[in-house]
């Protein structure tokens, strides 16, 4: 096969495909020449900067494509059934980064609680904000609400269980055995909003608006802790810049936006939120988890 490499992979995972007889090609394309480009190939492998939409896919069918995969977790970066529809297959990697994005938000969490990005920014311009930052909260005895109950939000689940944290999980699926096997019960929504401290996003891009939008942070408590790993999408940023002047939201730590990269400056330079350009899944170890499933993809296709 001929694969298009378009976002980065883990080497030994690329030495591994051409071991195999395969050309691998590591090449990034601008949206108005990727269509033309897939053409040539038989597989491209992406991750979340390339996006491969319907107009892409009208002109890769056309040509050799015949498999998509996403080094990651999410495919909305993809129009997976127009996709599929072309008789094009569309693969990702759900299991590989899980832990790697839990632990991110988990040090978001931290973040909030004890003002560790601020803190050490203040440090950095040479000032000693003791008193200022000397009111932080511990995490446990805590509640936290897990807003998607996938593998991330399992993996988020028992980590915050761990440290003494009460753990409750809201999804549209229901896992049967899940609450028994992690002590972990599902509730509504509204529920889980009005009590948890601890808020954290884990779910796919979704139609219909934000999951965190204005009506839903007025129904948390005052001074909850907002965290999205997940898709920029889920949270609503201007609702969430109001609640964080108000005070209602305590802080926010925010890995994903909206716009990426980030355009809301107002939002991501705010002193209570912990930010991060969308670096979930940039562990070593992830990228040679993910490297190795697309291997395996590859293989049994």
């Amino acid at each position: 096969m001929r694969i298009l490499v378009t976002d980065g992979m883990d080497k030994t995972a690329m030495a591994q495909l051409r071991e195999m007889g395969h050309e691998v090609v590591e090449q990034f394309y601008e949206p108005d020449q990727l269509g033309a480009a897939l053409k040539d190939f038989d597989a491209v492998v992406v991750r979340s900067k390339t996006k491969v939409r319907a107009n892409h896919i009208d002109e890769a069918k056309t040509g050799k494509l015949k498999l998509i995969i996403r080094g990651g977790v999410g495919v909305d970066n993809i129009d997976v059934k127009y996709a599929e529809s072309c008789g094009i297959t569309v693969k990702n990697t759900p299991r590989a980064s899980s832990q790697s994005v839990a632990e991110l938000a988990m040090g978001h969490m931290f973040s909030c609680a004890r003002y560790l990005s601020i803190a050490g920014h203040t440090m950095r311009e040479d000032k000693w904000e003791k008193k200022a930052y000397g009111k932080g909260i511990e995490l446990q005895g805590k509640t936290l609400g897990i807003v998607g109950f996938g593998r991330i939000g399992q993996h988020l689940g028992v980590m915050a269980k761990a440290i003494g944290m009460k753990v409750v999980a809201f999804d549209i699926f229901h896992i049967p055995g899940i609450e028994e096997q992690l002590g972990i019960p599902y509730v509504e929504m509204d529920d889980l909003l009005a009590q948890a401290d601890f808020v954290s996003v884990h779910a796919p891009a979704v139609d219909g608006g934000a999951l965190i939008s204005a009506e839903n942070i007025a129904k948390m408590k005052d001074g909850v802790v907002i965290i999205n790993t997940s898709r920029g999408t889920n949270v609503d940023e201007a609702a969430l810049l109001a609640a964080l002047e108000s005070g209602k939201v305590r802080a926010a730590g925010l890995d994903v936006y909206a716009d990426e990269p980030a355009t809301n400056k107002a939002l991501y330079s705010h002193p209570m939120v912990s930010c991060t350009p969308h670096i979930g899944a940039a562990t070593l170890e992830a990228q040679k988890r993910i490297g190795a499933e697309i291997v395996d993809i590859i293989k049994n296709f």
